[in-house]
């Protein structure tokens, strides 16, 4: 069992600077453009891209954007080098980002105030298929179940609106669709 978590300690005010000590929330301004944005072109489709290189062992350069190379290994058990997650863990840790930028947004979209956001993810997989070249026979390959725990504190707002909020946020995250529903894959030479 793999467990992450994703932490935005502070106070997470809906205007920068409404709390001292407060970390900057995202602007809303910008964030109501990217909802009139979104309104007003529904079936708009953006790719994203990643240039993944193996670098030797199981360890990988993940490549997006400009940004510096995003690491994945494996642990030493599945006879990685242990320099950075490994792939699945890796996408409890994106399933979680998603999620708390999916509550972050819409908590400063209605104008609530967060003292606290963070989230406990858990996943169990069978890796007795060690990659195809073990135990091959039928059984789930990946994720069977994924729990996560939400800790979010908002002032004023009762439990029943915040886990309706985050109701809503799983509906709408791109990753948490991507954990829950099939998706085409095409892996080619």
């Amino acid at each position: 069992m793999s467990t992450s978590t994703v932490v935005l300690t502070g106070c997470l005010a809906p205007e920068a600077g409404a709390l001292t000590g407060c970390l900057t929330p995202i602007d809303k301004g910008g964030l109501e453009k990217l909802i009139e944005a979104g309104k007003a072109n529904p079936q708009v489709i953006k790719t994203l891209k990643c240039k993944t290189v193996a670098e030797g062992r199981f360890r990988h350069l993940n490549y997006i954007r400009n940004l510096e190379p995003y690491i994945v290994d494996e642990p030493p058990g599945l006879l990685g080098d242990d320099t950075a997650p490994n792939p699945s863990e890796a996408s409890l840790a994106a399933l979680g980002s998603c999620l708390a930028v999916g509550l972050h947004a819409n908590a400063v979209h209605r104008g609530w105030t967060v003292r606290k956001l963070e989230l406990q993810l858990e996943g169990d997989l069978n890796i007795t298929a060690v990659w195809g070249t073990g135990d091959v026979s039928e059984k789930p390959v990946g994720f069977t179940d994924v729990r996560v725990k939400v800790d979010m504190e908002c002032d004023g707002i009762p439990a029943a609106e915040v886990q309706a909020l985050i109701t809503h946020v799983k509906k709408w995250s791109p990753v948490a669709n991507t954990f829950t529903r099939p998706v085409n894959l095409d892996v080619s030479l």
